[in-house]
């Protein structure tokens, strides 16, 4: 059966890459289409010697620092792919690659990490974050935004079967492309962070340091508990934000960004992984679960498929201090096996992901009669 892969562009190793690394685990004789490709030479191990087929915005000026510029033309270059002579299409999606124009002899299975954020839901976010809510730059960027977001629902259309990579963005989908979707949550590599039993004292955050991410607010709250020790990792463009907010708090550190064996061994040495965004499904809560690390996570976006309340972390309603202030309170209260965290963990490893994207494909070929 001939198999194309469709990704959106390839220009680092992260989250939507590894899980391109899995359907070439599934399909490894297919090919591999991308709206444009500068990937570092170090990071190229993961696709195996292939060589991506890419559309026009690669030749585009300044296309290498610049593509994400062209967001408006991605549309168009990504249905120029001619995918006429496959039998079976598999999109991995958080912009435009579901948008790829299929026959009726092609099945196309979508995996969707999120509907076009920024053109639905986040829009008003995305335009305060730029500093484009007004003047002439905000009007063009809202009109893009308008094309885009009738573009996003109409392709939502094409796929065959979409899957989601949680309970929350099958809700977005549902709620922005009125598609119904099988969640099937993104695969976490569990070997890279062993479990370890024996916890610290110490609360942990690593993360990005960008607005939604919400790490002044974890530094705020903590600055309120001086009796509990918070370690912050991580760099980006709130750092300032951060700093103001842990104030001079000697019980927080603010350690920047540090090597992988360094995170590694502050996840598995935590007393809990604390964790206030709302986030499409967060990888490094699966890590820290993996080291059999307690949760302490804000309760929307895909927390609520990782977090199990009360058995392995604890969810906080709101976005506040104060809300998070309660959560530990009510943490420390309890009882968390670290060996029921590294259990719930293997519900995300990557064989399982496998498994799952490899039987909904199955039972879609089955379905149009394509595979015995």
């Amino acid at each position: 059966m001939k198999t194309a892969i469709i990704h959106e562009w390839l220009d680092s190793y992260a989250g939507s890459e590894r899980v391109l690394e899995q359907l070439f685990a599934i399909f490894p004789d297919a090919d591999l289409h991308v709206v444009c490709d500068f990937l570092p030479e170090a990071e190229r191990g993961f696709l195996g010697g292939r060589v991506p087929r890419t559309s026009f915005i690669q030749r585009l000026p300044r296309a290498r620092r610049w593509f994400r510029y062209y967001l408006g033309l991605m549309p168009i270059a990504v249905e120029q792919f001619d995918l006429s002579g496959y039998d079976l299409v598999v999109s991995s999606s958080h912009a435009v690659a579901k948008g790829v124009l299929t026959g009726p002899g092609t099945l196309h299975v979508s995996y969707v990490h999120s509907p076009m954020r920024y053109a639905w839901d986040l829009q008003h976010q995305y335009l305060r974050q730029a500093r484009m809510e007004g003047g002439v730059k905000g009007a063009l960027t809202r009109w893009l935004l308008s094309r885009l977001r009738a573009w996003d629902f109409a392709s939502g259309a094409r796929p065959d079967v979409i899957a989601a990579n949680s309970a929350w963005i099958a809700e977005r989908i549902r709620k922005s492309w009125r598609r119904e979707s099988v969640v099937i949550h993104p695969p976490v590599d569990l070997e890279g962070f062993p479990f370890q039993a024996s916890k610290g004292a110490d609360y942990v955050v690593a993360s990005r340091l960008v607005p939604y991410k919400r790490i002044d607010l974890i530094a705020a709250a903590f600055r309120r508990m001086p009796e509990k020790r918070l370690i912050i990792a991580g760099d980006g463009s709130e750092m300032g934000r951060v700093r103001e907010a842990a104030g001079d708090a000697p019980n927080i550190t603010i350690r920047g960004r540090v090597s992988q064996p360094d995170l590694v061994a502050l996840l598995a040495s935590a007393r809990a992984f604390v964790f206030a965004a709302e986030e499409d499904f967060g990888i490094g809560m699966v890590e820290a679960q993996a080291c059999g690390t307690p949760l302490i996570a804000y309760g929307r976006g895909g927390a609520t498929d990782i977090v199990q309340p009360d058995a392995t972390g604890v969810l906080f309603p709101h976005q506040t201090p104060e809300s998070l202030i309660d959560a530990v309170t009510r943490f420390e209260t309890l009882s968390i096996s670290p060996e029921a965290c590294r259990a719930n963990a293997q519900r995300f490893s990557r064989a399982v992901f496998r498994d799952r994207m490899q039987a909904v494909v199955q039972d879609a070929l089955v379905a149009r009669g394509m595979a015995a």
